[in-house]
């Protein structure tokens, strides 16, 4: 069997696994048995469990046919708006109406900034991999087109700043009982978090007010109801 061939063979009884027990209650010796291979075969492929987790995420971010449409889009203003309502929405999304499997991944994001960091490691890496990129090149679009101006930081670090603030806002509403409220009305939260944003990173009002309510009103804007606002 080729390398490729065995390392979509574990990913796949990884899925399996994790699918199952979760991420806790999921080893590599449980995922290598499920495998039909070593334990020592397996720590060949990936090095450790959270890396086989990091991979099953990156996969499934690239499958996903929302995502795709955004990577195909060409570098521009209206693609850095799109990304940023996109991102914004997604977060927003998991804090109002999140599954089991949504939570715990945010949860272990969590955990692992508090223990050794290494999943959070991992899937920040994916991340920058495949959405970083495209982000950084719509950014200098913008700027090269008068949308936007440059500000005193990396522009990869403008998409953490951005990733890092829908992240934090998802995070209030991880508890049961939220830890904060936003007075924002559900219906503005979108709007304001992604304006927050946008202006963070450089753009002109004027470019926000021409493309933000363009995005918003596509109806691939996650609905956000009164439970996260």
């Amino acid at each position: 069997m080729t390398s490729d061939l065995r390392r979509q063979l574990i990913l796949g009884a990884a899925k399996r696994c994790f699918a199952r027990y979760g991420y806790a209650g999921t080893t590599t010796k449980s995922v290598a048995a499920a495998a039909a291979i070593s334990e020592a075969l397996l720590f060949k492929h990936f090095p450790s469990k959270a890396a086989l987790y990091a991979e099953i995420l990156a996969e499934e971010c690239e499958a996903d046919p929302d995502l795709e449409f955004l990577l195909g889009q060409a570098p521009s203003t209206a693609t850095l708006v799109r990304f940023t309502v996109a991102m914004v929405g997604h977060f927003l999304g998991i804090a109002n109406r999140p599954s089991e499997e949504e939570e715990q991944r945010l949860r272990l994001m969590v955990t692992s900034h508090l223990d050794d960091g290494e999943f959070a490691r991992l899937l920040y890496a994916k991340v920058s991999g495949l959405i970083g990129g495209k982000f950084v090149a719509s950014l200098e679009s913008a700027i090269a087109a008068g949308d936007a101006v440059r500000m005193d930081a990396a522009p990869l670090d403008l998409f953490w700043f951005a990733h890092h603030t829908g992240m934090t806002a998802a995070l209030t509403r991880l508890p049961a009982t939220p830890c904060l409220n936003y007075e924002t009305g559900a219906d503005r939260l979108v709007r304001q978090l992604s304006e927050f944003i946008l202006r963070g990173i450089g753009l002109t009002d004027a470019a926000i007010a021409s493309y933000l309510d363009r995005e918003l009103a596509q109806p691939s804007v996650p609905p956000v109801t009164a439970e996260s606002a």
